[in-house]
């Protein structure tokens, strides 16, 4: 695919960030590509520019890219992440390294990799057709809230009750998200390219089922039979309040998510070995 227009997603917060959108708007100004650069956060601007893109690269960590992501679920762009945060499982490309990658783009030296994203829908009272759906790259969290007291969720895989878990929440990753909270709530680390919805309890209480791996033609259904404070998180991004008697579904998103994997780039299973092994003992 030819680059004829690249977009940069930035976090506005990240003097880093700031600098790596200014040498990435020079770049392209030098070599005469057509750009233009928005905040990660602003869904609107993003969506707006969007159409006509060939690339939108992201300038932050992992959480910038999964707010950027929402824009490509709209408007389907290939996303390249430049690694201005920590673990950058996502963002997988070091900040030094971006005017050898931008050259990289322009040549063609990469390839596209699809990741499967998640729909959820947040269903008042578990009525059906009266619900706000949302995307999510990583995951769809049901939780409490800042209280210290646990959800009854009554759990369902398609037409199959699961469990009532009493438990912290409930996390339904997909394969992306399964390195992060699900990761650290027991769940299973699977193949990013797989096509696999992961339901893990966060702290079940005298629970049996740790986390299970369900197929994307499935629905997981989470509905809250009592709480004090609960919400649903998507892609830790945003927070939105449940009541007694929501359901949250979750599903697959029908349309892949595509990611810039370079040429030479480390394999995801020698990333993931590397990122554990800078992990503190």
């Amino acid at each position: 695919m030819s680059v004829r227009r690249v977009g940069f997603a930035y976090n506005p917060t990240n003097e880093a960030a700031l600098e790596a959108r200014d040498r990435a708007d020079g770049w392209c100004r030098v070599r005469g590509l057509d750009h233009w650069s928005a905040e990660a956060g602003a869904f609107e601007e993003l969506v707006a520019a969007l159409p006509g893109t060939d690339l939108l690269v992201v300038l932050g960590g992992d959480g910038t890219f999964l707010r950027a992501t929402r824009a490509v679920a709209e408007v389907d762009v290939p996303i390249l992440g430049i690694n201005l945060g920590k673990v950058g499982f996502l963002s997988r490309v070091e900040a030094h390294e971006l005017e050898v990658v931008l050259g990289q783009v322009v040549a063609g030296e990469y390839q596209i990799e699809e990741r499967m994203a998640l729909r959820g829908t947040v269903l008042p009272g578990g009525h059906e057709g009266v619900g706000e759906s949302f995307v999510a790259l990583n995951d769809v969290v049901v939780a409490r809230g800042s209280l210290a007291r646990v959800c009854h969720l009554d759990v369902a895989i398609g037409p199959s009750h699961l469990a009532t878990f009493i438990a912290d929440g409930l996390i339904v990753a997909s394969p992306t998200g399964s390195t992060g909270y699900s990761f650290s709530a027991g769940g299973p680390i699977v193949d990013p390219t797989s096509r696999n919805l992961i339901v893990t309890p966060i702290a079940g209480y005298l629970s049996a089922i740790r986390s299970v791996v369900v197929s994307p033609r499935h629905t997981v259904r989470c509905r809250v039979v009592a709480a004090h404070e609960a919400l649903v998180s998507i892609d830790g991004r945003e927070d939105r309040p449940l009541r007694v008697g929501d359901v949250v579904t979750v599903q697959a998103f029908d349309r892949m998510i595509r990611l810039v994997e370079l040429h030479g780039r480390a394999p995801f299973w020698d990333l993931l070995r590397q990122k554990v092994e800078l992990l503190p003992s």
